[in-house]
């Protein structure tokens, strides 16, 4: 037991109790009681891995708290807790900040230079120039990447240190590592032999600055100007024009066919007819599909490969040829569409050849104003544009062959059945399960999951050279499991020996990596050893809980959630926990991009890490909590509740208590029945994942028991002559031990600071406070509570001083309140300095007289 300091304080705390607890191996994985229990006494967290690729935010701190209140509470329960952590260091993120970090980009041409340097370290994270940055080989690159994260994820580590998670250490693995590359590409070998992940050429949404295909989860919706122009097509039989209204006059070249509603009466005589395109002069069909919109411009739209999603669509479900003209660098292609066959056609089509999107679209307005097919001037307006949600640029179409995962979007049995795991898993709240069930509904397409970039799990796949040195698409070289982890691009597949790559009758192999979420997919596999350690697997799997935030729902949650159900046909884990988002003063939702992005370090340092972990606790999850970092309201309160708790332990601990000591007074026994309430209060609500309403019962009882209780027994706990007095410190000493250690979970330094002044072992690792079920009646504290209120006040409003005797005091009360006061009347005649107090029947419990004792 630790030496109770003259004056407990806050700060320091942190840096000592993190090393105590990493020295006394506090919060270590059990693996032995877990066997000895087995599965039914692990609490495991499927715990988010933060991506690695930048700076922790307060709404980390605001997430991360929350699991771990819950798990602090479940290890005091009992159980023996799984909390590893991860990090998500792999992906386009990460690609970004090195190149910016170092000054360099890949370019997978150039050989490996071992003595390589870096032009320069430490770049500010913002977009810079390609053209600015120094090429390096592939390994160099991700020699770079991995440098740069360890750095972060040290940073990221002693920060969620100084937050006072509860992490075991030991239990960590990154998204990059060999075991994690391992465990990736042997679920996806299994969810190719299940003939789950499949490979395809087809239109791909595609970010040109990144250079590689985006999947559905990773979209969103951006307001950009546009504008209307309307164009004319011609009719083949010469009666007339047709006019649309389009935004992407650029496309033109790649019109293949006009469309609109089947019931729309004005084109309804146009229905299997023809016209040309203005500028080129192509042939094209006139169509009907219920997606054209009668109301929009003109009610006819050109279909282009390709402008929008809906195109594909089109395309798809109307069977139409593609003649897609943006390449992967987002500029027009060189070689013009084989259905551009006049002198005309390959002329306009040359002047925008090698263009950007931008530059081709103001080319072709001219070319058409000058042919007299454009009607009018543009009509400018705004919409929503899809953009990758980490890019710059809106995305574009193009088609490539990618690798995609079945998902359910075409497959009725496996949506089906991911919406029924989904009713199996508890919610909290329940109602983010109709955001999940909306997405499954809403899916369009498979799960696209390969990517055009360095820094990731390769695909672990190679593909035959026939006798012409060109690639066989319908046959793919698997490695074996023993083979694992490989890198294609520079292993060779069974049966083949290296002197055979690239060339006729050997083989190429796959350079795309994986999505990083088709690895993050996976994080219940990479923390708890599916196929690398099964014991260890089956001690955690399913997991009690994943915790995360609503806006990846889509993404984390859903993919998680379909690998497990594609593997194990199950949940991955038995509860989700989602929180709200961090808001700034004026509601608006933070984020790097608004510029409006707290981060933590300066905050825990200035309040405190407890003052912090009571903010975030005090927000029930899927509730958005406002943070202004000038006025951190709920910070200063919580910082002044650990505050209270160390000055209060102090006071108690100095009342000794007889070894005999038994509770006998009635006011003692009213505020341990009291506590008692709160105990099966707080527990309940911890139970179900609701840490803010645990938080409420066990802070409003403190304040009771500090502000009226503590003041109304310390003079009987003060004097050793009266019978009360081994009573009140025993009293005092239960209730003391049992709020720690309901407070242990969220002010985790606070308590197992006052907890060490009288115990050995941490209050972290100790029981949880059961029911005791003592005897005691609650109405006798409030009772006396509010008596003590009346005595104050009409001390005050006498402009007299608390410590004024008082020679008579009147307290009006009903017949239970007074029998109860009566049962307190000691407590009261101490604290207040009474000498007589006369109770008289009342509706409301209050002080109506009271008669200053003259000065001596």
């Amino acid at each position: 037991m630790a030496e109770v300091p003259d004056k407990p304080a806050l700060e320091g705390l942190e840096n000592k109790w993190d090393a105590k607890w990493g020295d006394a191996g506090t919060y270590l994985f059990d693996r032995a009681a877990a066997g000895a229990s087995g599965r039914a006494g692990v609490y495991s967290v499927d715990t988010p891995p933060p991506t690695a690729s930048g700076s922790l935010h307060i709404g980390h701190v605001f997430s991360y708290t929350h699991t771990d209140v819950k798990v602090r509470f479940e290890r005091m329960r009992g159980k023996t807790v799984f909390y590893p952590m991860g990090w998500d260091d792999n992906g386009l993120p990460t690609e970004r900040r090195v190149q910016n970090y170092y000054g360099v980009r890949c370019d997978p041409t150039l050989p490996y230079d071992a003595e390589f340097t870096p032009p320069f370290e430490g770049g500010d994270n913002k977009s810079s120039k390609a053209a600015d940055q120094i090429p390096v080989s592939r390994r160099n690159f991700i020699e770079l990447c991995e440098r740069l994260t360890v750095e972060d994820e040290k940073t990221f580590e002693d920060l969620w240190r100084s937050l006072g998670l509860s992490v075991d250490w030991t239990q960590t693995y990154r998204t990059i590592s060999d075991d994690t590359i391992r465990t990736s590409q042997l679920a996806f070998l299994k969810n190719l032999e299940r003939g789950e992940a499949y490979r395809a050429l087809a239109p791909t949404l595609w970010d040109v600055d990144f250079r590689s295909a985006i999947a559905q989860a990773e979209l969103e919706d951006r307001d950009q100007p546009a504008a209307y122009h309307r164009l004319a097509f011609h009719k083949t039989d010469r009666t007339g024009d047709v006019f649309i209204e389009t935004t992407r006059p650029e496309l033109l070249a790649a019109c293949v066919a006009l469309v609109a509603h089947p019931d729309d009466e004005r084109y309804q005589p146009l229905f299997g007819t023809t016209v040309t395109s203005p500028l080129f002069g192509v042939e094209v069909p006139v169509l009907a599909h219920p997606l054209a919109q009668q109301d929009k411009g003109s009610g006819i739209a050109m279909i282009c490969t390709f402008g929008d999603v809906t195109d594909i669509i089109w395309w798809r479900e109307l069977d139409l040829p593609n003649r897609t003209i943006i390449g992967r660098d987002g500029r027009i292609i060189a070689e013009a569409p084989d259905a551009l066959t006049t002198d005309a056609a390959k002329g306009a089509y040359a002047e925008i050849a090698g263009k950007t999107v931008f530059s081709a679209k103001k080319r072709i307005v001219e070319l058409l104003a000058e042919s007299g097919e454009m009607e009018g001037e543009p009509k400018p307006f705004t919409h929503a544009v899809k953009f990758f949600e980490k890019g710059d640029r809106p995305l574009e179409i193009v088609s490539t062959r990618q690798w995609y995962l079945r998902n359910g979007a075409r497959d009725a049995e496996l949506r089906d059945k991911l919406l029924t795991l989904g009713n199996e898993i508890a919610w909290h709240p329940d109602f983010m399960r109709v955001r999940y069930e909306n997405w499954v509904n809403g899916l369009t397409g498979d799960w696209l999951v390969s990517r055009q970039r360095f820094f990731g799990v390769p695909i672990p796949v190679w593909y035959p050279l026939d006798e012409n040195g060109e690639r066989d698409h319908d046959r793919v070289l698997t490695p074996d499991a023993s083979q694992l982890p490989v890198d294609p691009s520079t292993d060779v597949p069974p049966g083949y020996n290296a002197e055979q790559r690239d060339v006729p009758g050997g083989f190429t192999p796959e350079l795309d990596i994986f999505d990083t979420w088709a690895t993050s997919s996976l994080t219940p596999q990479l923390a708890g050893g599916w196929e690398r350690d099964p014991e260890l697997w089956n001690l955690v799997a399913p997991f009690d809980l994943r915790p995360q935030g609503q806006d990846i729902i889509r993404t984390w949650l859903f993919s998680t959630l379909l690998r497990s159900a594609l593997q194990d046909g199950r949940t991955p884990w038995t509860d989700a926990a989602i929180s709200g988002f961090i808001v700034d003063p004026d509601r608006k939702k933070m984020s790097k991009s608004k510029g409006n992005v707290v981060t933590p370090a300066d905050i825990l340092v200035q309040h405190g890490s407890d003052a912090v972990r009571y903010w975030a606790a005090s927000s029930r999850l899927g509730t958005d909590a406002a943070f202004d970092p000038q006025n951190p309201t709920q910070i200063k309160i919580g910082r002044r509740l650990a505050i209270k708790v160390l000055n209060a332990a102090k006071f108690v601990l100095s009342f000794p208590v007889p070894e005999d000591a038994e509770v006998t007074h009635a006011l003692d026994a009213s505020m341990l029945a009291t506590l008692d309430g709160v105990v099966r209060d707080a527990t309940k609500a911890l139970e179900s994942y609701d840490h803010a309403r645990a938080l409420e019962f066990t802070e409003s009882f403190f304040w009771t028991f500090c502000d009226d209780y503590l003041e109304l027994v310390k003079e009987r706990a003060y004097d050793r002559t009266n019978e009360g007095q081994a009573s009140a410190a025993l009293a005092l000493r239960i209730a003391l031990e049992t709020v720690l250690a309901l407070l242990a979970p969220v002010l985790v330094f606070a308590a197992e600071e006052a907890w060490s002044w009288f115990h050995d072992e941490s209050v972290h690792t100790s029981p949880w406070p059961t029911v005791a079920d003592r005897p005691g009646d609650p109405a006798v504290l409030v009772a006396a509570s509010e008596a003590l209120t009346g005595i104050r006040r009409a001390k005050t409003e006498a402009k007299a001083s608390q410590k004024t005797p008082v020679a008579h005091a009147t307290i009006e009360g009903t017949d239970a309140t007074i029998a109860a006061l009566r049962l307190a009347e000691g407590d009261l005649r101490a604290v207040g300095r009474i000498e007589n107090i006369e109770f008289i029947p009342g509706e409301t419990t209050r002080v109506s007289a009271i008669e200053l004792a003259p000065e001596a």
